[in-house]
């Protein structure tokens, strides 16, 4: 099997963000499995894409065979991606994803159910995944607002009922979840820590700046978090740390982003890879702040023994739109007071 041609592999990864392809390339060094082959289910977000195409090199210069698949082409593209992908399922032995909350993947699962099944990081939606498997419950994203179900989710509603079925360990098969965040797991559900070790071998010591650097959120785009109330917090933590830099997640708008440049004076950056991996080649601040985001937890270990100090800012509750999920304070709070107790990091307010 070549990277340039690939066929099928004991270990099939489907990845649909630079995240996702990242921490697959962590479970093959922590596992020390080469029978792997990745489908990408390419994004239609331009960001998403371009960055997904730098992993997707770097994959293929790990000796990883990958195969990008235009899943959202339009009209016709997902019943000729399950065509295409039929023999790779049935042939593989473990499958790995990256989102369970994913309509793509629950489809891929109800129509092909795995022998054995790991789930890596892709965000903090892990926590909530893991949390909702040993409760029982359906899968319903974190910050999903609540009240009537769209019409949509109550078509697919079947379909996510028995994705979840075939993402708990039954029978023979198998259940890993590879994460770097602090989870519980189910019963019958291994829990594998990912302490980013492949990220340290690759790249790195990083280069230290003087100054701090802030890192970005999507909780505005993802309807959660006031967009006044952001871009005053910003401001206020650029202001009292002494930030420079301002690292944009890969969904941020552009006008938003804009707002932040001229009202702060930051300097914006669009990173081309996953902030892991940005953060462990450099340069980077001495200090990285960050609102309560996977980072909080990645980041830590990634960037063990640099020296460098990561401060969370928590989410105060004035800052939620009113319209955000019920649950969204709670489970922001929870990533704040986690990455605190598990990586000892420190806390300030905006």
């Amino acid at each position: 099997m070549t990277a340039a041609d690939p066929a099928a592999a004991a270990n099939l990864a489907f990845v649909e963000s630079p995240v996702q392809l990242l921490n697959v390339l962590e479970w093959s060094h922590h596992t020390g499995r080469r029978d792997l082959t990745v489908v990408v289910l390419s994004p239609a977000d331009p960001m998403s894409r371009g960055q997904l195409r730098r992993m997707a090199g770097i994959a293929r210069d790990e000796g990883v065979a990958v195969r990008w698949q235009e899943a959202r082409a339009g009209r016709g593209s997902l019943p000729r991606t399950l065509r295409d992908l039929a023999p790779l399922l049935r042939a593989a032995e473990r499958v790995i994803i990256g989102d369970p909350f994913s309509r793509y993947v629950q489809l891929l699962l109800t129509l092909f159910g795995p022998r054995a099944l790991t789930v890596v990081d892709d965000g903090t939606a892990t926590m909530e995944f893991t949390a909702q498997l040993a409760r029982g419950e359906r899968l319903v994203r974190w910050h999903r607002p609540g009240g009537l179900r769209p019409p949509r989710e109550l078509a697919l509603a079947p379909v996510t009922a028995l994705a979840r079925r075939r993402l708990a360990p039954a029978g023979r098969r198998s259940v890993e979840v590879f994460t770097a965040l602090p989870v519980e797991a189910p019963p019958g559900t291994t829990v594998t820590a990912n302490r980013f070790a492949w990220t340290r071998a690759r790249f790195g010591p990083p280069r230290l700046t003087r100054g701090a650097d802030l890192v970005g959120t999507s909780l505005v785009e993802t309807g959660v978090v006031d967009p006044d109330r952001y871009a005053q917090a910003v401001a206020a933590l650029a202001a009292a740390h002494g930030a420079t830099r301002y690292f944009a997640h890969r969904r941020e708008g552009v006008e938003k982003l804009h707002r932040i440049a001229v009202t702060t004076g930051l300097e914006i950056v669009r990173p081309e890879l996953p902030l892991e991996l940005i953060a462990r080649r450099g340069p980077i601040g001495r200090t990285v702040l960050s609102f309560p985001s996977t980072v909080v937890h990645t980041l830590p270990p990634a960037l063990a023994g640099t020296g460098i100090t990561i401060t969370v800012c928590a989410i105060a509750p004035e800052w939620l739109r009113a319209t955000s999920s019920p649950r969204a304070r709670g489970f922001l709070a929870g990533v704040t007071e986690s990455a605190r107790r598990a990586h000892g990091l420190s806390l300030t307010g905006a």
